[in-house]
């Protein structure tokens, strides 16, 4: 039976001390692991031992499990200290709801109690959440079911798969049905021996997330692996299933803005030790702040850019959770307006991040902050605010909600 209220708050504040416990170990040697890139296999043994991985709780639950606001706390303060472990984190628990969105209720009930039993990290090609990616899929590359959705049926191609590609215990993979050209939501178990992992190195930023390919030889599918439909046409497909793409969008904002926040923070107590010393060595008796009106203006400037930002994915955030709670009963109005509020959120917190990560270079100087730029480049490249600005225009003016659903 699902948890009362007062056990709800509980869990909810010991996963926040435990994520907060988590990202201050992460926040000591992230610098010397950035420069380092190797896999991460040490960071998620310290994320595996915290619980985080099976905290995600579905909404009927039985056991104090976190909920969405508090995934997406937990997944922003890593960030700070650590922007892969963020990104890495915050992908697996969307992921994780995969079968709930997918498939029909009593396989996903299945397919979370062995989650949460065996506390598998999920990754997957995020394609798989994002409509229209069929539309652009084409060539070899492709992952085809050589049979119908209900009879299962092999796999074969390649998935660029943006986190934990050697390291993911279930994947989640868009796939085209051979015989009838349905698009598909399809879960993979990498023990198969025609699975290859491929991690990619040498990236700019997002050193850690494990982010690869996944290349695919004839791999076996039952139907139970076939968990539904992709959702290709907003207009067409569920609107519950419809806040796939949007979870995750919500999530990656959440971790730029985390990024940033980390940014501002490390270089704030960068900016007061190098005030220490300079007291300590020219007046000990004299004040520990700076002077500097350029400097007070700049770091102000970006606390208050980031402060709104986080006012607005935090709007967004209650907007997905109570979505999400409604389940299959969601409308497509009740759609809409999380999807605005999404595309709002990432309208907002993109150019403020961006602009925190390389304020923050000449406003403190240290070997490392580079990571935060670095990172926060990587990660929102492929999620400009322009698009997400013309959609909202579009939907005030026409009433289409247009891009700020996809």
């Amino acid at each position: 039976m699902p948890v009362n209220g007062d056990t709800a708050r509980n869990a909810d504040d010991f996963w926040l001390r435990v994520g907060a416990e988590l990202a201050d170990d992460l926040a000591v040697d992230a610098v010397e692991r950035d420069r380092a890139g190797k896999p991460p296999y040490d960071e998620m043994a310290r994320i595996r031992e915290s619980g985080l991985l099976a905290a995600l709780a579905p909404p009927d639950a039985a056991g104090p499990g976190m909920e969405w606001p508090t995934a997406c706390a937990v997944v922003r303060r890593i960030a700070a200290a650590d922007g892969s472990m963020g990104e890495l984190l915050g992908r697996h628990y969307v992921l994780s709801w995969s079968a709930r969105l997918f498939a029909d209720p009593e396989r996903a009930a299945e397919l979370e109690a062995d989650a949460r039993k065996g506390q598998w990290l999920w990754a997957g090609d995020t394609g798989a959440l994002r409509p229209h990616a069929f539309a652009r899929d084409t060539g070899a590359g492709r992952s085809l079911v050589r049979s119908t959705r209900h009879g299962g049926g092999t796999l074969r191609g390649s998935r660029a798969v943006a986190s934990a590609v050697t390291l993911a215990d279930r994947f989640v993979l868009n796939a085209t049905a051979d015989d009838t050209g349905e698009p598909l939501v399809v879960l993979v178990a990498p023990g198969d021996a025609g699975i290859a992992r491929r991690p990619v190195h040498d990236r700019l930023g997002q050193r850690l997330t494990d982010a690869g390919t996944l290349h695919l030889d004839e791999v076996a599918t039952g139907s139970g692996d076939i968990l539904g439909p992709a959702p290709v046409d907003e207009h067409t497909a569920p609107p519950f299933t419809m806040l796939a793409p949007l979870a995750l969008r919500l999530m990656l904002t959440q971790v730029a803005l985390g990024i940033a926040e980390g940014a501002l923070t490390e270089a704030g107590d960068l900016s007061r030790a190098a005030a220490r010393r300079v007291r300590a060595t020219e007046d000990p008796g004299g004040p520990l702040a700076t002077t500097d009106g350029d400097v007070l203006f700049a770091f102000g400037s970006l606390a208050l850019a980031l402060h709104s930002a986080s006012a607005v994915v935090d709007r967004a955030t209650a907007a997905l959770t109570g979505s999400l709670r409604a389940g299959r009963g969601l409308d497509d109005e009740g759609r809409t307006r999380t999807a605005v509020l999404v595309a709002a959120a990432e309208a907002v917190t993109v150019p403020a991040a961006l602009r925190t990560g390389e304020d923050i270079l000449g406003l403190a100087e240290a070997e490392g902050l580079d990571r935060f730029w670095r990172d926060l480049r990587t990660l929102v490249v492929r999620a400009p605010a322009g698009p997400g600005l013309r959609a909202l225009g579009e939907h005030y003016l026409s009433g289409d909600l247009g891009r700020a659903a996809r």
